[in-house]
């Protein structure tokens, strides 16, 4: 992947980071699973969940697709708590140079350092880019 986009894909998510209700940090997953391995990226996405989760302490999650709502766009997801349905993480899915980067943003609070180093322990994971 060219620097370049990593630039662009760095900058466009700085944006979504922007101050709101509450302070957000994020990490783009830059993955091996090229546009075909649609499967292998939705169960990434649920192992990335479960590493968000337990870093963010917030209890057990679920992954909400909004298929329900037009506020979601296609390939968008949350992961929230079982228990009140609290904000934990959300992430897009991106196709890239033939390849799948997952743009994720949670609430600032995990140590970004640790969970970039346990998100690149998982299968398909090349890199982990953390934004502050």
């Amino acid at each position: 992947m060219s620097e370049t986009l990593d630039e662009d894909l760095y900058q466009r998510t700085l944006r979504l980071l922007e101050p709101g209700d509450i302070e957000l940090v994020g990490a783009i997953v830059h993955t091996d699973l090229a546009g075909q391995e649609d499967l292998e990226m939705h169960e990434l996405t649920v192992d990335i969940n479960d590493v968000i989760s337990e870093h963010a302490e917030k209890g057990e999650t679920y992954i909400y697709a909004g298929n329900d709502t037009d506020e979601f766009a296609s390939n968008q997801f949350q992961g929230l708590t079982l228990d009140g349905e609290e904000f934990v993480w959300e992430c897009q899915q991106l196709l890239r140079e033939g390849a799948f980067d997952l743009v994720f943003y949670y609430e600032a609070g995990p140590e970004q350092e640790t969970l970039a180093n346990d998100l690149a322990a998982l299968d398909h994971v090349e890199r982990v880019t953390t934004v502050p």
